[in-house]
Protein backbone atom coordinates (compact mmCIF):
# COMPACT_ATOMS: atom_id res chain seq x y z
CA UNK A 1 0.00 0.00 0.00
CA UNK A 2 1.65 3.33 -1.35
CA UNK A 3 2.22 6.16 1.00
CA UNK A 4 -0.84 8.44 -0.06
CA UNK A 5 -3.24 5.15 -0.09
CA UNK A 6 -2.55 5.29 3.88
CA UNK A 7 -2.88 8.51 4.12
CA UNK A 8 -6.22 8.58 2.62
CA UNK A 9 -7.49 5.62 4.33
CA UNK A 10 -6.37 7.61 7.67
CA UNK A 11 -8.58 10.91 6.73
CA UNK A 12 -11.73 8.37 6.09
CA UNK A 13 -11.34 7.29 9.69
CA UNK A 14 -10.91 10.61 10.99
CA UNK A 15 -13.98 11.64 9.14
CA UNK A 16 -16.00 8.64 10.06
CA UNK A 17 -14.87 8.99 13.92
CA UNK A 18 -15.73 12.62 13.84
CA UNK A 19 -19.32 12.28 12.12
CA UNK A 20 -20.20 9.50 14.61
CA UNK A 21 -18.85 11.97 17.60
CA UNK A 22 -21.45 14.01 15.95
CA UNK A 23 -24.54 11.91 16.30
CA UNK A 24 -23.39 10.87 19.43
CA UNK A 25 -24.01 14.17 21.10
CA UNK A 26 -26.92 14.55 18.87
CA UNK A 27 -28.66 12.18 20.62
CA UNK A 28 -27.42 12.74 23.77
CA UNK A 29 -29.00 16.63 23.12
CA UNK A 30 -32.29 14.64 22.25
CA UNK A 31 -32.23 12.88 25.39
CA UNK A 32 -32.06 15.70 27.49
CA UNK A 33 -34.64 17.36 25.87
CA UNK A 34 -37.73 18.29 28.03
CA UNK A 35 -40.77 16.57 27.24
CA UNK A 36 -44.34 16.38 28.60
CA UNK A 37 -43.06 12.44 29.89
CA UNK A 38 -41.11 14.68 32.35
CA UNK A 39 -44.31 15.75 34.50
CA UNK A 40 -46.37 13.29 36.44
CA UNK A 41 -49.60 14.59 39.01
CA UNK A 42 -51.37 12.88 41.49
CA UNK A 43 -53.65 13.81 44.61
CA UNK A 44 -52.66 13.61 47.54
CA UNK A 45 -52.79 14.84 50.99
CA UNK A 46 -50.02 17.79 52.57
CA UNK A 47 -48.29 17.52 56.15
CA UNK A 48 -51.04 19.43 57.60
CA UNK A 49 -53.94 17.43 55.87
CA UNK A 50 -55.04 19.55 53.20
CA UNK A 51 -55.68 17.73 49.74
CA UNK A 52 -53.23 19.15 47.27
CA UNK A 53 -52.35 18.12 43.13
CA UNK A 54 -48.39 17.37 43.77
CA UNK A 55 -46.66 17.79 40.48
CA UNK A 56 -43.52 15.81 40.04
CA UNK A 57 -41.07 17.27 37.27
CA UNK A 58 -38.20 14.75 36.25
CA UNK A 59 -36.41 16.61 33.19
CA UNK A 60 -32.92 16.39 33.39
CA UNK A 61 -31.90 19.00 31.51
CA UNK A 62 -33.13 21.78 33.97
CA UNK A 63 -35.87 23.43 31.73
CA UNK A 64 -37.67 25.52 33.90
CA UNK A 65 -41.40 24.78 33.67
CA UNK A 66 -44.89 26.67 34.65
CA UNK A 67 -47.88 24.13 36.05
CA UNK A 68 -51.21 25.84 36.25
CA UNK A 69 -54.04 23.65 37.65
CA UNK A 70 -57.60 23.75 36.12
CA UNK A 71 -60.63 22.55 38.00
CA UNK A 72 -63.13 20.80 35.30
CA UNK A 73 -66.56 21.87 35.88
CA UNK A 74 -69.82 19.73 34.92
CA UNK A 75 -71.22 22.47 32.46
CA UNK A 76 -71.01 22.78 29.06
CA UNK A 77 -69.91 26.17 28.63
CA UNK A 78 -66.56 27.64 30.55
CA UNK A 79 -66.36 23.58 32.36
CA UNK A 80 -63.15 24.66 33.70
CA UNK A 81 -61.51 27.51 36.14
CA UNK A 82 -57.79 28.39 36.29
CA UNK A 83 -57.08 27.81 40.35
CA UNK A 84 -53.44 28.01 40.98
CA UNK A 85 -50.09 28.19 39.13
CA UNK A 86 -46.41 27.44 40.17
CA UNK A 87 -43.22 27.55 38.30
CA UNK A 88 -40.50 24.84 38.77
CA UNK A 89 -37.47 26.77 38.62
CA UNK A 90 -34.62 24.48 38.86
CA UNK A 91 -35.98 20.90 37.58
CA UNK A 92 -33.45 17.76 37.92
CA UNK A 93 -33.80 14.34 36.66
CA UNK A 94 -33.82 13.25 40.67
CA UNK A 95 -37.90 15.13 40.10
CA UNK A 96 -38.65 18.42 41.74
CA UNK A 97 -42.03 18.73 43.31
CA UNK A 98 -44.44 21.23 43.85
CA UNK A 99 -48.00 21.22 45.21
CA UNK A 100 -50.91 23.19 43.81
CA UNK A 101 -53.57 24.65 46.07
CA UNK A 102 -57.17 23.58 44.24
CA UNK A 103 -60.68 25.33 46.11
CA UNK A 104 -62.79 21.89 46.18
CA UNK A 105 -61.55 18.73 47.41
CA UNK A 106 -64.58 16.21 47.01
CA UNK A 107 -64.58 12.65 45.76
CA UNK A 108 -65.06 12.54 42.23
CA UNK A 109 -63.56 16.44 41.44
CA UNK A 110 -61.49 16.45 38.32
CA UNK A 111 -58.21 18.59 37.87
CA UNK A 112 -56.25 19.47 34.62
CA UNK A 113 -52.60 20.57 34.76
CA UNK A 114 -50.99 21.91 31.68
CA UNK A 115 -47.23 22.88 31.44
CA UNK A 116 -45.48 25.16 29.55
CA UNK A 117 -41.56 24.83 29.74
CA UNK A 118 -39.83 27.35 27.14
CA UNK A 119 -40.91 25.88 23.58
CA UNK A 120 -40.41 22.65 24.17
CA UNK A 121 -43.41 21.48 26.26
CA UNK A 122 -47.16 23.26 26.03
CA UNK A 123 -49.50 20.53 27.02
CA UNK A 124 -51.64 18.23 29.84
CA UNK A 125 -50.31 15.98 32.17
CA UNK A 126 -52.24 12.98 30.81
CA UNK A 127 -54.49 11.28 32.47
CA UNK A 128 -56.40 14.18 34.61
CA UNK A 129 -56.38 14.07 38.23
CA UNK A 130 -59.37 12.77 39.78
CA UNK A 131 -59.47 12.79 43.64
CA UNK A 132 -60.59 9.39 45.06
CA UNK A 133 -61.86 9.79 48.80
CA UNK A 134 -62.33 13.12 51.14
CA UNK A 135 -59.64 11.29 53.43
CA UNK A 136 -58.24 14.82 53.11
CA UNK A 137 -60.08 18.37 54.05
CA UNK A 138 -59.84 21.48 51.40
CA UNK A 139 -58.64 24.33 52.05
CA UNK A 140 -61.73 26.70 51.89
CA UNK A 141 -63.18 24.17 54.33
CA UNK A 142 -60.52 24.13 56.94
CA UNK A 143 -61.51 27.57 58.10
CA UNK A 144 -64.49 27.84 60.06
CA UNK A 145 -65.97 30.67 61.61
CA UNK A 146 -66.25 30.87 65.10
CA UNK A 147 -69.48 31.47 67.27
CA UNK A 148 -69.51 33.70 70.17
CA UNK A 149 -71.03 31.79 73.28
CA UNK A 150 -73.10 34.90 74.16
CA UNK A 151 -74.65 35.11 70.90
CA UNK A 152 -75.16 31.29 70.94
CA UNK A 153 -76.98 31.72 74.16
CA UNK A 154 -79.01 34.70 73.07
CA UNK A 155 -80.45 32.61 70.01
CA UNK A 156 -82.28 30.47 73.06
CA UNK A 157 -86.15 31.70 73.31
CA UNK A 158 -87.62 32.04 76.74
CA UNK A 159 -88.57 29.44 78.38
CA UNK A 160 -92.45 29.13 77.76
CA UNK A 161 -94.80 29.80 81.24
CA UNK A 162 -91.85 32.76 82.43
CA UNK A 163 -92.79 36.22 82.44
CA UNK A 164 -90.96 38.53 81.06
CA UNK A 165 -90.66 41.91 82.43
CA UNK A 166 -90.93 45.40 80.54
CA UNK A 167 -87.20 46.61 81.85
CA UNK A 168 -85.30 43.43 80.94
CA UNK A 169 -86.23 44.04 77.17
CA UNK A 170 -84.17 47.43 76.45
CA UNK A 171 -81.04 44.87 77.99
CA UNK A 172 -82.01 42.05 75.95
CA UNK A 173 -81.85 44.07 73.07
CA UNK A 174 -78.14 45.69 73.26
CA UNK A 175 -77.01 42.55 74.26
CA UNK A 176 -78.29 40.84 71.12
CA UNK A 177 -76.73 44.36 68.85
CA UNK A 178 -73.58 43.59 70.60
CA UNK A 179 -73.59 40.06 70.21
CA UNK A 180 -74.09 40.11 66.34
CA UNK A 181 -71.29 43.16 66.42
CA UNK A 182 -68.72 40.34 68.06
CA UNK A 183 -69.95 38.21 65.81
CA UNK A 184 -69.45 40.31 62.75
CA UNK A 185 -65.62 41.31 63.47
CA UNK A 186 -64.74 37.86 64.01
CA UNK A 187 -66.18 36.98 60.65
CA UNK A 188 -64.34 39.90 58.79
CA UNK A 189 -61.02 38.91 60.50
CA UNK A 190 -60.58 35.68 59.34
CA UNK A 191 -58.36 35.34 56.39
CA UNK A 192 -59.00 34.43 53.44
CA UNK A 193 -58.32 31.08 51.53
CA UNK A 194 -58.83 31.85 48.14
CA UNK A 195 -55.04 31.69 46.16
CA UNK A 196 -55.13 33.99 43.57
CA UNK A 197 -56.24 32.94 39.91
CA UNK A 198 -53.97 34.52 38.35
CA UNK A 199 -51.20 32.43 39.58
CA UNK A 200 -48.65 35.62 40.44
CA UNK A 201 -45.50 33.90 39.36
CA UNK A 202 -43.31 36.46 37.01
CA UNK A 203 -40.77 33.72 36.00
CA UNK A 204 -41.19 32.71 32.78
CA UNK A 205 -39.43 29.62 31.30
CA UNK A 206 -36.33 29.49 29.85
CA UNK A 207 -35.32 27.41 26.79
CA UNK A 208 -32.40 25.63 25.60
CA UNK A 209 -30.45 23.31 26.68
CA UNK A 210 -26.92 23.26 28.51
CA UNK A 211 -23.91 25.19 27.48
CA UNK A 212 -21.71 21.92 28.09
CA UNK A 213 -24.16 20.44 25.02
CA UNK A 214 -23.39 23.34 22.36
CA UNK A 215 -19.29 22.85 23.00
CA UNK A 216 -19.73 19.21 22.20
CA UNK A 217 -21.37 19.89 19.14
CA UNK A 218 -19.27 22.15 18.39
CA UNK A 219 -15.99 20.07 18.13
CA UNK A 220 -17.93 17.30 16.85
CA UNK A 221 -18.79 19.83 13.96
CA UNK A 222 -15.07 21.09 13.95
CA UNK A 223 -13.92 17.24 13.54
CA UNK A 224 -16.50 16.84 11.24
CA UNK A 225 -14.95 19.57 9.13
CA UNK A 226 -11.32 18.60 9.50
CA UNK A 227 -12.20 14.60 7.91
CA UNK A 228 -13.58 16.04 4.87
CA UNK A 229 -11.26 18.61 3.72
CA UNK A 230 -8.35 15.82 4.87
CA UNK A 231 -9.73 13.50 2.90
CA UNK A 232 -10.29 16.15 -0.39
CA UNK A 233 -6.75 17.17 0.07
CA UNK A 234 -5.35 13.35 0.14
CA UNK A 235 -7.33 12.98 -3.23
CA UNK A 236 -6.40 15.84 -4.86
CA UNK A 237 -3.01 14.78 -4.17
CA UNK A 238 -3.10 11.14 -5.37
CA UNK A 239 -4.90 12.36 -8.63
CA UNK A 240 -2.11 14.58 -9.66
CA UNK A 241 0.52 12.13 -9.16
CA UNK A 242 -1.47 9.72 -11.64
CA UNK A 243 -1.45 12.75 -14.35
CA UNK A 244 2.50 13.06 -13.74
Amino acid sequence: MSRSSRAAVAARVIGILAASAALAVGAADTALACTIGDFSAAAVCDAGGNGVIRVTDKDASGTPATVSLYLQLDQPINNQRLVDTKTIAHPTAQGVTVDLNPLEWHAGTTFRVHVKAGDLVDDDIKPLVVVADESCASASSSISPSISPSASASAVGTPSGQASTPSAQPSSSSDSDSDSDSAYASASALPSSVPSALGGSGNLAETGASSGTAVMAGVAGALVVVGGGIVLALRRRADRRIAR
